[in-house]
């Protein structure tokens, strides 16, 4: 009763059901990813989504890359374009950073993560994708070597990864 009095009052406006915002806070960087984790609290935002948060590459995704673990179930957002993949064990829980993003805990892949996970679905985007996200987050040391190597070898990625890991270092 007092949301929909300060929804007519235009003090909050309605995302969805349940969900609410401060006027003109919708159009924040990140309120989409924000909206996603109020939903799903169980999702880690991955690949095209973590690249963008954390300023790596061109790329400017139109929908949200979420992980899930197996068996979760798959979040129901009516107005936001959503890209479910499913991880299990090391792969889902490794490399999970948590960020406060309008009084919301997000949680996100780290870089060094999200640049394997990208060798790992190369095929859904490309190749030079995840080369691209090597490249700028080696740049902008984001990441290291080791933390490359460690996060090649958690998604079975490391063969593939490895020339162009020497490739950096060389």
């Amino acid at each position: 009763m007092a949301l929909s009095r300060m929804e007519a009052r235009g003090e909050i406006e309605r995302l969805a059901r349940g969900l609410y915002a401060l006027p003109g806070a919708s159009g924040a960087l990140h309120q989409s990813l924000a909206e996603v984790a109020k939903r799903a609290p169980k999702a880690v935002a991955c690949l095209m989504t973590a690249l963008s948060f954390h300023e790596i590459g061109t790329q400017s995704p139109f929908e949200v890359w979420i992980a899930l673990p197996r068996g979760a179930w798959r979040p129901r957002l009516g107005h936001q374009k959503l890209r479910v993949l499913r991880f299990s064990g090391a792969s889902f829980t490794s490399g999970v950073e948590t960020h406060v993003i309008q009084g919301v805990k997000v949680r996100v892949y780290n870089p060094a993560k999200t640049v394997a996970d990208c060798f790992k679905y190369r095929n859904k985007f490309g190749l030079d994708v995840a080369l691209e996200a090597l490249r700028e987050s080696w740049r902008a040391k984001k990441v290291t070597i080791d933390e490359l190597n460690r996060y090649a070898e958690i998604c079975r990625v490391r063969n593939v990864m490895r020339p162009y890991l020497e490739a950096l270092t060389a």
